[in-house]
């Protein structure tokens, strides 16, 4: 399954929205089957900040492990709070291009 970040607004401030945002896709991970993979796409997303990622892709993280991939991004804001909830977390999420 491919997640599109930017169906969640250009902007993602909070770790409340970053909840909220989790708790609105709950619905569409019942369906998924024990091999699928979770894409995260985010193309078309300005920014996020930490600690909606930590709401939001942490916990996708903890439940999917190898099956949940972030795909690359050339946005140098992506990428560098990718990299902060890395050293926060202590762990790397899976990467694809």
């Amino acid at each position: 399954m491919k997640i599109e970040i930017k169906k969640f607004g250009s902007l993602l401030t909070s770790r409340q929205l970053g909840k909220e945002a989790l708790a609105a896709f709950e619905p569409s991970l019942r369906n998924i089957s024990e091999n699928e993979e979770e894409l995260i796409d985010f193309e078309g997303t300005m920014t996020f900040s930490p600690s909606w990622g930590d709401e939001f892709l942490t916990p996708l993280a903890k439940r999917y492990g190898e099956r949940f991939k972030l795909m690359d991004s050339d946005n140098s804001s992506v990428i560098a709070i990718i990299e902060t909830l890395e050293e926060a977390n202590n762990f790397k999420f899976n990467r694809v291009k």
